[in-house]
């Protein structure tokens, strides 16, 4: 039999745990700790703030350490990046992407940029993300095949990409929706903005795909207030990338010469200072949120609340801890409980397919997105030392 834990007595652990036994806690707060101050003053005193400036250069090769990816492009945002990756992907206006319905807004909002549409298809309870088997479901009883292309039965759009997101840093199962996508020759964009840091066996999360894409949000495990990354091991994507998320700009001492569409979507410099002196400090900051989901887990251990952890082969960031509660009246209560004694907590997002601009597009049963939106609770999850 289950152990009963109240949602004081959540409140109470929380609280302990964060050493705060009265004032606020925030759900992800940033932690400047190393040389943040310094390397954004250098930026300034340099006048260097813009996207031309050491400190893009350095941020990216940082990531390229981190991740093991040959390229990356610093972008302006998250967003931005997986904008960026879908038009690399070749994706069209008019065409359908599929990605899961349980994500952030950003992600399908990033495919309506590229004037295509989202396909919404169910995902794991375990990993939160893209179903492999629900993929593998849609492609073969909902789409057709012409002229090597992939086509949905209900509009006869072409499928152009498949943009699978790794929720609250916890890995999807990305390999077995690459051995399917592969199968339908379509190519694969990883949302990788919440995983920095995790990892499937020792390969990083967001290199397993043509591209995947990282944020550095505010709320993110690293931070450096926006920001965003593209990476590939693909030289042609990588390479023009860069070039397109610099206004296509050809370069020249002095000419302004453009030679297709592009972006304004570099990071400023002043950004990427800040940027690097997170990075410097990732493995502490890992370090310190695994510390964290060590006593959240042994705190739900045997109890009536199941609170989720990272699926087996895989090593998560941990970026949010969530818990899963028994009904969505279970979880209404606890909301209430939390944030009216200030200890921050928050639902799983609304799914995509609720919401006003994405209610007609096409979609699977997505059953276990909508029994995960009525259960998912995220607890606090900031760095403490």
């Amino acid at each position: 039999m289950s152990r009963l834990i109240t949602n004081t007595e959540v409140i109470d652990f929380i609280r302990n745990a964060f050493n705060e036994p009265k004032e606020f806690i925030p759900l992800h707060a940033p932690h400047f700790g190393g040389n943040e101050k310094k390397y954004v003053l250098e930026t300034i005193e340099s006048t260097f703030v813009s996207s031309v400036g050491a400190y893009v250069t350095r941020f990216e090769e940082m990531m390229k350490d981190i991740t093991g990816a040959k390229y990356v492009i610093a972008t302006v945002n998250g967003t931005t990046a997986l904008h960026l990756a879908l038009i690399m992907a070749g994706v069209q206006r008019d065409e359908l992407v599929i990605t899961q319905s349980l994500t952030f807004v950003a992600t399908a909002n990033a495919i309506a940029h590229a004037g295509a549409e989202p396909v919404f298809v169910d995902v794991d309870r375990d990993t939160m993300g893209l179903s492999p088997e629900a993929l593998k479901t849609y492609l073969e009883n909902s789409t057709y095949q012409k002229d090597g292309q992939n086509y949905s039965k209900v509009s006869h759009k072409r499928v152009a990409a498949i943009l699978p997101m790794h929720t609250f840093g916890h890995p999807v199962r990305i390999e077995s929706l690459i051995e399917i996508a592969d199968q339908y020759n379509l190519p694969v964009i990883e949302d990788a903005a919440e995983s920095l840091g995790s990892y499937v066996e020792n390969q990083h999360t967001g290199t397993f795909g043509k591209i995947g894409t990282f944020s550095f949000n505010g709320n993110k495990t690293v931070t450096c207030g926006g920001g965003g990354a593209l990476i590939t091991n693909d030289e042609a994507i990588g390479l023009r990338a860069k070039h397109v998320s610099t206004t296509a700009k050809k370069a020249h001492p002095y000419l302004f010469f453009h030679d297709e569409v592009g972006y304004n979507y570099r990071m400023p410099n002043l950004n990427a200072a800040l940027a690097c002196a997170q990075l410097e400090q990732l493995q502490e900051f890992l370090k310190g949120k695994r510390a964290l989901t060590e006593k959240y887990i042994e705190f739900f251990k045997d109890s009536n609340i199941e609170f989720k952890t990272e699926p087996v082969g895989t090593k998560s960031n941990y970026w949010l801890n969530a818990i899963q509660l028994n009904n969505i009246q279970e979880r209404d209560a606890f909301l209430k409980d939390t944030n009216g004694n200030g200890v921050m907590t928050r639902p799983i997002w609304t799914l995509m397919s609720k919401l006003p601009m994405y209610q007609n597009c096409e979609k699977d049963n997505l059953e276990n997105s909508e029994w995960l939106e009525e259960r998912i609770v995220n607890l606090p999850s900031s760095y403490t030392k």
